[in-house]
């Protein structure tokens, strides 16, 4: 491998200046080794995808109410007749939804698209890494990316962090392509997609904006007037992206949309800034199920622990080493270089967000973590590729050995805690590392004793070393089927999955289920983990309604705007996935919202609006239901009501009342 190989390709115009056009004096291998590391990606994501059914059915039973009503879609409602919505924003509704009217409703419907955003993301990632650093580092950082076992989960997964990841990564490369030209479209195009990004998953996507904005301020080729002014068009930007959609939602009236799940006060503004906001960095969450250091163990460690190191953190040691190194090296560069303002793009989204999701004290899974994934493999590839420019010296080969021995070392601890790979693999990774480090250290004399070939050893160990440790876990992510609310990659460790709910169960000391069993299910089916108790699903996941169920709801559909009601939103989705007919979710996600109220609701049962209503939700399967962490106690009033008022029915060990038989 040669220096010219690495060195990013500058394209010049007619005037000296920047060329809009991509890079063409590529090396002929570039491209194929490009197309091939997407097929790869597209193979093992796809690999076995229909056995996680409808994954996340909260989501999925957004996605089917978004292919019956257009409403339903726009708001991100949870049900077609609309009575509350995701505790999230609808972006990725809409292309689930979308999908779903076009394709129908199953599994390749819902989870395709995430495969799809998971292709782009390492294709932005590995566009806008070669783009400053070459094509071999960018083939590097889009390896490392397709094989980080959160980001092989999440991207066959329909959970709002896909489509969030990918917009971040674009956003990224579309400030990479501001400084580089101080050209405010694609500044402004960041902002855009920012916005996006808020209609996403909200102030998350916050966290990547301070390196954004230093590296444009520090280091886009523009004056400092057309720099601020560039601050403004971004601003701008982001405001009208994210804007229209929060002002459609808070200027309609409450009584011609759906509830705003999540939020107490039907808002979608308390909702961003309370619930999904400041409450999941200080624990202060009205309605959630825990909170205040119930969620995992905070602290600068979070990302190594027992339940999140698996999932990411393989190559974050080396990834801060190399961001570092990288900054120290390039310290004395102009002000507008590109590769050091690349740093600061990728490092600051790494620091800030790993930083945030370390410390916060509210509402935290381990797959949130695959917002991390993109900016590690940036800066990997990058950052190899400056040690390796440098390999002549004494501090180009130290750098390199160093990421290689601390990767290893940190894989080999990472495996020792699952007996799933046996000894054979933590040994052959550090051993691996070992010799990749030693040969990286006196490169340049077994470069000229033994030849090209020993050199081509030395990178294919310290590849295997940094490497096969997240292959494995990848391969046992794909193995498997996830369903649920809380799902993680990989085997168990021994610190358990952690992290899903205080104490690390549900409610009454029970396991969450959020892993189904390993095994395929047909396409349009729901290898869901089944509830405790056989109810109709709890707090974390759904359960598949039998034959005999479906058509008790179903019988007379057509005469109710909701063939139940239920307390909980997965406990409704379930319900609603198996008859194709609205649900209502009473509470919400956690039971704890009010919606309806007890009133709204005896209204809605005299009207004839609501047939049946499913019991146990918030008693025997996980739904919070009443007053979890300061929340509403609708749901227990409603169902203390309806077992007073009603006459009961017990189908497939399930028991239902008949809103429109009174009990006597």
């Amino acid at each position: 491998m040669t220096t010219s190989v690495i060195e990013p390709a500058q394209n010049r115009s007619a005037d000296g200046g920047e060329s809009d056009r991509p890079p063409t004096d590529d090396p002929r291998w570039a491209r194929p080794a490009f197309w091939a590391l997407l097929a790869g990606t597209a193979v093992l994501y796809v690999v076995g995808l229909s056995a996680n059914g409808y994954a996340n059915s909260f989501y999925s039973a957004a996605a089917q109410a978004g292919s019956q009503s257009w409403s339903a879609l726009f708001y991100g409602a949870l049900d077609a007749a609309g009575s509350i919505t995701v505790d999230k924003p609808p972006a990725s509704l809409w292309v689930m939804g979308l999908s779903v009217r076009a394709f129908g409703l199953g599994s390749w419907s819902i989870l395709l698209p995430e495969v799809l955003m998971g292709l782009a993301t390492v294709a932005v990632v590995h566009a806008g890494v070669k783009r400053v650093s070459g094509a071999v580092a960018g083939l590097l950082a889009g390896l490392v990316l397709a094989l980080t076992p959160v980001a092989v989960l999440m991207f066959r997964f329909n959970n709002p962090d896909a489509l969030l990841t990918l917009l971040m990564a674009v956003s990224a490369y579309a400030t990479l392509r501001a400084v580089e030209r101080g050209s405010l479209r694609w500044l402004a195009l960041g902002g855009v997609l920012v916005g996006l990004g808020f209609l996403t998953k909200t102030l998350q996507v916050g966290l990547v904006v301070p390196g954004f904005a230093v590296a444009w301020l520090l280091a886009a080729q523009a004056t400092v007037r057309r720099r601020l002014l560039g601050c403004l068009a971004w601003l701008a930007a982001f405001v009208v992206s994210a804007g229209w959609w929060v002002a459609v939602v808070e200027l309609v009236p409450a009584s011609s949309r759906p509830y705003i799940g999540g939020s107490q006060t039907n808002s979608f503004l308390e909702l961003t800034f309370g619930y999904n906001g400041l409450g999941r960095l200080s624990g202060d969450e009205t309605g959630s199920v825990g909170g205040g250091g119930g969620w995992g163990e905070t602290g600068l460690g979070r990302m190594f622990s027992d339940s999140v190191g698996g999932q990411v953190s393989w190559l974050l040691p080396a990834a801060l080493l190399l961001l570092v190194a990288g900054l120290v090296l390039r310290g004395r560069a102009p002000r507008t270089d590109l590769r050091r303002a690349a740093y600061v793009v990728w490092g600051g989204w790494l620091l800030v967000t790993g930083l945030t999701f370390s410390l916060m004290a509210g509402i935290f899974h381990e797959y949130y973590t695959v917002a991390l994934a993109p900016a590690i493999a940036a800066l990997v590839g990058m950052g190899a590729a400056e040690a390796w420019e440098r390999r002549a010296t004494w501090a180009g080969r130290v750098l390199l050995a160093a990421a290689v021995l601390v990767s290893a070392l940190w894989s080999v601890v990472l495996l020792g805690r699952t007996d799933a790979y046996g000894v054979w693999l933590p040994a052959l990774v550090g051993v691996a590392g070992l010799a990749g480090a030693a040969g990286l250290l006196v490169g340049d004399r077994l470069a000229a004793g033994l030849g090209a070939r020993a050199v081509t050893a030395v990178v294919a160990a310290s590849l295997l070393a940094v490497l096969a440790g997240p292959a494995a876990y990848t391969a046992t992510t794909v193995s498997q089927a996830h369903t649920g609310s809380i799902v993680t990659a990989g085997p168990t460790s021994s610190g358990g999955p952690g992290g899903g709910l205080p104490g690390g169960g549900l409610p009454g000391g029970r396991p969450p289920t959020g892993q189904a069993p390993t095994g395929r299910m047909p396409v349009g089916q729901t290898p869901m983990g089944q509830p405790p108790t056989g109810g109709a699903g709890g707090l974390l996941d759904a359960s598949t309604p039998s034959d005999e169920v479906v058509a008790l709801l179903t019988g007379d559909a057509g005469d109710h705007t909701w063939v139940a009601a239920a307390v909980g939103s997965q406990s409704a989705a379930g319900l609603q996935l198996g008859t194709g007919e609205p649900v209502m979710a009473i509470g919400g996600f956690n039971g704890s919202d009010p919606s309806p109220t007890l009133a709204e609701f005896q209204q809605l049962v005299a009207d004839g609006e609501v047939h049946w209503f499913a019991a146990g939700a918030s008693d025997d399967s996980g739904a919070m239901g009443p007053g979890a962490m300061g929340g509403s106690g609708a749901g227990s009033e409603i169902t203390a009501w309806v077992e007073e008022s009603f006459i009961a029915t017990t189908v497939d060990g399930q028991t239902f009342y008949d809103l429109s038989q009174a009990a006597s």
